[in-house]
Parts: C-alpha cells; sequence; structure tokens
C-alpha cells in the first residue's frame, strides 16, 4: 500500500495503471495518462522522488482521494 507521501516515477505510473489508467503517452511537453475522460500529466523523469505536494495535485486531477490511494 502506497503512503501519502513521496514515491518513485515508475511507482505512480504502476499505480495509476492499476487504477485502471492507460499510458504513458507522450505529450508536447509532459507525458500523461488517460481514463474515461480524465487526463493526468505527469511529470518529467528526474533523479529524484514526486514530493507530497504534486502527487496530491496529480491525484486530484485523476478524481482520487487520499483514502483510496492508500488502499491500494
Amino acid at each position: 500500500m502506497p503512503t501519502f507521501g513521496p514515491i518513485k516515477r515508475t511507482e505512480l505510473i504502476r499505480y495509476l495503471k492499476q487504477l485502471g489508467f492507460d499510458g504513458p503517452f507522450s505529450g508536447s511537453k509532459h507525458q500523461y495518462m488517460l481514463k474515461e475522460g480524465i487526463s493526468v500529466r505527469l511529470p518529467n523523469p528526474h533523479s529524484s522522488d514526486i514530493g507530497k505536494n504534486l502527487l496530491g495535485e496529480i491525484l486530484r486531477q485523476a478524481g482520487i482521494d487520499k483514502n483510496e490511494w492508500e488502499e491500494l
């Protein structure tokens, strides 16, 4: 179960796929994932983890609440 905190980009993609998102697909500046008309932009790969604030914003875009995320 992922905690609501810093996470690696590859783990974020894996968990989003478990929630039914497809992708990642190439965009103009960022990759994105899709699910039933919902588009979620992914941060570009960097050496550091995705922080708690950015993870919260990504989950808001995806329509996923904190409890649903931690139950994966």
